[in-house]
């Protein structure tokens, strides 16, 4: 697999353990890449984003976007939304 699509995905998200416990977030801010996504499936547009959180920009959306598939182009352990809605609390925050 070719990886120099993702080059540029390592210098906007980063993973630091003394924020946010260490989940992925966009550098230079403490949004997680997981509230980025959970704000675009609850129908926010890029450009809501980007109005209520200035200091980041599209290409930050982007990122978060591609870190997300990447991540589930190479997870095995797959689940239907059924089973991950029926996993108790501490299972959904800690897979």
């Amino acid at each position: 697999m070719n990886i120099s699509h993702l080059l540029p995905l390592a210098e906007r998200i980063v993973c630091d353990e003394n924020i946010l416990t260490g989940k992925p977030i966009i550098k230079g801010t403490r949004l997680a890449v997981e509230f980025i996504i959970d704000l675009l499936a609850h129908g926010w547009s890029e450009t809501e984003i980007l109005e209520n959180y200035p200091h980041i920009v599209q290409e930050d959306i982007r990122a978060c976007l591609a870190y997300a598939s990447m991540v589930l182009n190479t997870q095995k352990d797959y689940q239907s939304p059924r089973q991950l809605t029926d996993a108790p609390i501490s299972r959904r925050e800690h897979p």
